[in-house]
């Protein structure tokens, strides 16, 4: 017993065990607990049997939670689907946004972002990410009334308050091409929709799959496309750093979906098919 009790002790003394140990005594279980140091992820998620996914439920298309049933849906649902089911592991989905994707990754509040997450060079400071397999340019929404935005050229221009979602690749390149109008960037609980629709902002930037879902859920809205690209980004899935087997095991999966159909199929099925990028 005495010999027992000094092998649990040494346990207990490390990191991990320290984890184990808040967990039993919260009465939780550690599968919904950040695991720093407690190994590759790879292992874990194939010791644990469970992958844990960060999304943002508010990207239409993407991995969207309809406020009516809040059911979750979107391309990204699907294929996390699919991603769980090929490492034979159960999908537990935890909530993230793009202001808080790079924080929730390096602590380990989740395995893998997945909600198309665009592959810029800032984040490529942070992340690792997957090959492509989708890609958007940035539109403008506006409301059907406007008088101040009737084109592309129209959004330029001194007094035009233009929105973007904090933490979305819009906001830096937004930044940097607006020269005369102002940039409005919104945070929760304020939503694009709420300041374009009340007038305080004359529109906001957003990308295809956001934009194409919104125009057919509102009939207030109307879409402002630029006359020629205007910057396209690559999107793919995001992993921290310093897990070369994990990030191989995503590479795997999207070049997976990309060869075997379902890729196309949920791309179809979400009205994304324009988007894909498929080699």
């Amino acid at each position: 017993m005495d010999l027992e009790f000094r092998r649990l002790r040494r346990i207990f003394a490390g990191a991990a065990g320290r984890a184990w140990a808040l967990a039993l005594l919260a009465g939780t279980s550690l599968l919904t607990t950040p695991l720093a140091g407690a190994g590759s992820v790879a292992e874990r998620v194939k010791t644990m049997k469970l992958v844990r996914v960060c999304i943002w439920p508010e990207y239409y298309g993407i991995t969207f939670r309809n406020p009516r049933n809040q059911q979750l849906d979107g391309i990204d649902i699907d294929l996390s689907s699919e991603f769980a089911r090929d490492l034979g592991a159960r999908l537990e989905y935890v909530e993230s946004s793009f202001a808080r994707l790079i924080p929730d990754l390096l602590d380990d509040r989740c395995d893998v972002a997945m909600f198309a997450v665009g592959i810029t060079a800032q984040r490529q400071q942070s992340l690792k990410f997957s090959q492509p397999y989708l890609q958007s340019d940035i539109y403008g929404m506006t409301t059907r009334a406007s008088r101040s935005i009737k084109s592309w050229d129209d959004i330029d221009k001194p007094g035009i308050q233009v929105a973007v979602q904090a933490g979305t690749f819009m906001e830096p390149v937004m930044t940097a091409a607006l020269k005369q109008a102002k940039l409005v960037v919104i945070r929760p609980p304020l939503t694009r929709e709420q300041e374009l629709e009340s007038g305080r902002v004359d529109v906001f930037m957003t990308d295809y799959p956001y934009s194409r879902r919104l125009m057919a859920s509102a009939d207030w809205v109307r879409l402002v496309s630029p006359a020629k690209p205007f910057h396209i980004i690559p999107y793919g899935y995001a992993v921290k750093p310093g897990d070369a087997e994990w990030l191989a095991q995503l590479e795997q999966f999207v070049a997976h979906i990309k060869g075997d159909g379902r890729l196309e199929r949920a791309a179809r099925k979400h009205g994304l098919s324009e988007i894909v990028v498929a080699r």
